[in-house]
């Protein structure tokens, strides 16, 4: 079992950068695969990125494709999310995520991961 607590969101302006930090309890986060998705009012969640268990290997939804990355510290327990170039699209709260363990899932369906953390708000300003 793992506890995800997600941290780094706010208030930016459009272009702007922020990070995304999840910070995981447990040993056994390295045989996870982690994952980021994002959710709006009103709408399905919707996946980010997702990263394997030794970080190797990445997956992105187009849409954030080349402004945002993904990655792991396995030594300490977190994986971080680093948004560049933001857009007002980009507002929503986004969530980690713990996929299937001891696989490297990296897909987008959210039902697939196990464990989830409460979410954090990331506001996009026009």
């Amino acid at each position: 079992q793992v506890q995800l607590v997600e941290s780094g969101g706010g208030l930016v302006q459009a272009g702007g950068s922020l990070r995304l930090s999840c910070a995981a309890s447990g040993r056994t986060f390295r045989s996870f695969p982690m994952g980021w998705f994002r959710q709006v009012p009103g709408k399905e969640r919707e996946f980010v990125a997702a990263i394997s268990r030794s970080g190797g290997s990445t997956n992105y939804a187009d849409s954030v494709k080349g402004r945002f990355t993904i990655a792991r510290d396995n030594a300490k327990n977190t994986v971080s999310l680093q948004m560049n170039s933001l857009k007002p699209e980009d507002t929503a709260v986004y969530y980690c995520a713990a996929g299937p363990l001891y696989t490297d899932y990296r897909g987008g369906t959210p039902n697939q991961y196990d464990y989830w953390g409460q979410g954090t708000q990331v506001t996009v300003s026009s």
